[in-house]
């Protein structure tokens, strides 16, 4: 089973040598390293680390400090290798997850170091409400005198956050997006958004198609959702809506899809209606094999009542 290191310091008069030395003694044969923050994107060695494992590989670190930043991130890099096959292992944490308890413990350490933040940040904040009553000012002082440098570096801090925040949770809602886009207009993708449950994140329509903008301008999302939408008449835009549904959720049945357009989208009927009924379902369906945007076979398994 191929063992595929990782290597990681945040700067570059940091050595990665004892790093190396650890990993090449459990038996890897390439290693990826990289000189960046756990906090930054800019991580191209990872990208590639994570490019190299295939089915039945493993990727190793020494520490999962030197893999990610966060819980959530630390938990979508080991489903995405869960994803292709492949497994995590750390040298010096109790985690290899080729093992049903080598993933709860993944878990559990991710939770102890998430907990551990927190903590800290409480330290902070009661460290900081003393201070405002001893009488200091905390804070920046060339925030508080105003000065532009100091302004646009929180911007770009601002900045470089929300798209972390996007990155970590576009999972939950840009595929629908990259589904839908540009067919549908982003009033119809955004009521499909809401429609997820567990909700996956509060958007207006103007902080969606900004949101998209975003991750495409950072590589993340493909460019073609941005493009202009077509005018459909009201039937296409619902044979669109139920097509992806089959092809998401293939065994849908015909009662559920109406329930989901009726109660979920708040989709009107062809006369204006609320209230979706199977058989209304059927037509849509029937219509979507007719535009050939559903094959015969996908319709068929959601087909039942």
């Amino acid at each position: 089973m191929p063992l595929i290191g990782y290597a990681r310091v945040s700067t570059d008069e940091q050595d990665t040598s004892a790093q190396l030395g650890e990993l090449q003694r459990v038996g890897c044969a390439t290693i990826f390293e990289d000189r960046a923050s756990g906090g930054s994107r800019s991580r191209p060695k990872l990208a590639s680390a994570l490019a190299a494992v295939g089915q039945g590989d493993t990727l190793v670190v020494v520490r999962i400090d030197r893999l990610a930043r966060s819980l959530s991130h630390l938990l979508e890099m080991v489903e995405g290798l869960r994803a292709k096959g492949a497994y995590f292992r750390s040298i010096n944490d109790p985690i290899d997850t080729s093992s049903p308890q080598g993933m709860l413990m993944t878990q559990m350490l991710g939770a102890f170091a998430e907990f551990e933040r927190a903590l800290i940040r409480e330290r902070t904040r009661a460290g900081l409400k003393a201070a405002v009553a001893r009488g200091a000012k905390p804070g920046n002082p060339k925030m508080r005198a105003r000065d532009p440098s100091a302004i646009d570096a929180l911007r770009h801090t601002l900045r470089e956050k929300h798209l972390h925040d996007l990155i970590d949770g576009r999972r939950g809602w840009l595929p629908l997006v990259e589904r839908l886009r540009p067919q549908l207009p982003w009033a119809v993708v955004l009521r499909h958004i809401r429609s997820i449950k567990p909700p996956v994140r509060s958007f207006s329509e103007r902080t969606l198609v900004k949101a998209c903008r975003t991750l495409v301008d950072a590589g993340y999302a493909n460019p073609v959702i941005l493009e202009t939408a077509p005018r459909l008449s009201h039937d296409s835009r619902v044979a669109l809506l139920v097509a992806d549904k089959l092809r998401s959720e293939p065994d849908a049945t015909l009662r559920g899809i109406a329930a989901w357009l009726s109660k979920d989208l708040r989709e009107p009927t062809p006369r204006g209606g609320m209230q979706w009924s199977p058989e209304g379902v059927r037509r849509v369906i029937a219509q979507a094999q007719g535009l050939g945007i559903l094959p015969d076979r996908s319709a068929a398994r959601g087909i039942r009542e």
